[in-house]
């Protein structure tokens, strides 16, 4: 685990590199890096991260195709870094912050509201930036890629049991039990026996 003596102020960095797209496309044709993107203000409720691992979700892949296009404008503004899950350390906090101090191994999903009012710096970089509430600290058993692979997933399976209105004593049938969001739903059955 980082120390906070291991993140000067005067480490702490301006821009980062980073995944980006400027328009829509497959990945292969339209995802670039960017050496040196700007890395926004910090406000008051957020952390900056260090990032050590992210993961890419489906929604990722349907943002950058446009598959959306019909239904919400998630990127408002192109050009946009990707990424929704993120494990990494903190590296700056925002004057609110209490929850995290510096050197905090972390993971959540750093967009609140799914494909609406997304930030235009995601995860798929080297520093990204959370509100803390979005943000749970990394538990010690797991490494950075497993903490990274858990939000979005974890988010759907609990909103599509959530939307189903599922409770003791109703069935249910899990199609893709094996992905990440079916694993989750499994794993949450339990609880409702």
């Amino acid at each position: 685990m980082a120390s906070s003596d291991d993140y000067s102020t005067s480490g702490i960095p301006s821009h980062t590199k980073a995944w980006f797209y400027s328009e829509h496309g497959k990945p292969e044709d339209v995802l670039k890096v960017h050496p040196n993107w700007p890395i926004p203000e910090l406000k008051e409720d957020q952390v900056l991260i260090k990032v050590v691992a992210a993961s890419l979700n489906p929604v990722d892949n349907k943002r950058m195709t446009d598959f959306y296009k019909d239904l919400y404008n998630p990127d408002p503004h192109l050009p946009i870094v990707p990424g929704f899950d993120v494990a990494g350390i903190v590296v700056k906090l925002g004057g609110e912050v209490t929850k995290f101090k510096v050197g905090d191994e972390v993971y959540g999903d750093i967009n609140e509201e799914g494909i609406e009012n997304l930030k235009s710096l995601g995860t798929l970089s080297e520093y990204t930036i959370a509100e803390e509430r979005l943000l749970a600290h990394k538990p010690p058993n797991l490494t950075f890629v497993e903490a990274a692979s858990f939000p979005a997933a974890v988010e759907t399976a609990y909103e599509g049991l959530d939307r189903a209105q599922f409770s003791a004593g109703k069935s249910i049938l899990v199609l893709g039990g094996a992905g990440g969001v079916g694993t989750h739903v499994i794993q949450t059955l339990g609880k409702y026996k």
